[in-house]
């Protein structure tokens, strides 16, 4: 097992020890065991296996392919610079990132080449083996776990990111609350999400129910997400805005993407101060030393 794994690794919800059996699986001390495929322990409890987005996210990485390259460079383009909003937020000496909900494994990408150790973290096993299989470093690892019931030890990760994630979620203020359970003192819980995005619905063809599009169930600004600080962690509560919808209906990126993040962010600036139509929200929750 992975290094980073061994160390913290634990039962979800019981927090229990964890050891090894002949078949390679894991076993808690409760008696219950684990299965690793491809050397990438499955660490979903009874509960978890019984949730109704469990099934939905494992479904749909099966059925699309999160690593193929984007068709639009727009889109491309807008991605990058969540991504560097997220990376410049990263504590200085972080030597390990817990990727929850890790999709195409961009965080491995970035920072396993600079030495950070990443486990990449999805509900299904589909897109951790991929991430592993592109991105191969000795310091990327791979889980597969319920982001309610993480299967890690309290205050045992630097720190985490959770990149688009948190608008799909059933519960937001819990989703919070366990990601911040395994940061250490000191350590930040990094989160993007799109800004005051109007939600929409289509009608489902199978059910005849109404459907959020891109499974989109929540909308935030900084007010909405400020309260899901949870109370029982001392912890700092910072965001940021950015992003111009504008720009991105006209299409702007073929000037925009070779702009350094800096210069672009002033670009960025400007046009919010004229048409305020923001679209990304990072949020930093940052975990106090006792």
């Amino acid at each position: 097992m992975h290094p980073f794994l061994a160390n913290r690794l634990v039962e979800p919800r019981t927090f229990a020890a964890l050891s090894e059996v002949s078949d390679g699986s894991l076993i808690s001390e409760g008696g219950a065991v684990f299965p690793v495929v491809d050397g990438i322990p499955v660490m979903l409890d009874l509960q978890a296996k019984g949730e109704q987005y469990i099934e939905h996210y494992q479904t749909d990485a099966a059925e699309f392919d999160y690593f193929e390259e984007r068709d639009d460079p727009a889109t491309e383009h807008d991605e990058r610079r969540v991504r560097e909003a997220l990376l410049r937020r990263l504590p200085d000496g972080v030597t390990n990132v817990l990727d929850v909900g890790c999709g195409r494994a961009w965080v491995a990408n970035a920072l396993t080449p600079r030495g950070v150790t990443v486990c990449s973290l999805d509900v299904s096993l589909t897109n951790p083996k991929r991430a592993l299989s592109m991105y191969p470093n000795d310091n990327h690892c791979a889980v597969v776990a319920d982001a309610f019931a993480l299967p890690f030890a309290s205050n045992s990760i630097d720190s985490v990111i959770a990149s688009e994630i948190i608008e799909h979620v059933p519960n937001p203020h819990a989703f919070v609350k366990e990601l911040l359970r395994v940061i250490k003192p000191g350590g930040v819980l990094l989160v993007s999400t799109p800004y005051k995005e109007k939600l929409r619905y289509s009608l489902c063809i199978h059910c005849n129910q109404p459907t959020p599009l891109h499974a989109h169930i929540h909308s935030f600004d900084e007010k909405v997400l400020s309260t899901l600080t949870p109370d029982v962690h001392q912890v700092t509560f910072a965001w940021e805005s950015f992003g111009n919808k504008v720009l991105l209906f006209l299409r702007t990126y073929p000037l925009l993407k070779w702009m350094p993040y800096g210069l672009w962010r002033k670009v960025d600036g400007l046009a919010n101060a004229v048409v305020n139509k923001r679209a990304h929200i990072v949020v930093e929750w940052r975990k106090h030393v006792a």
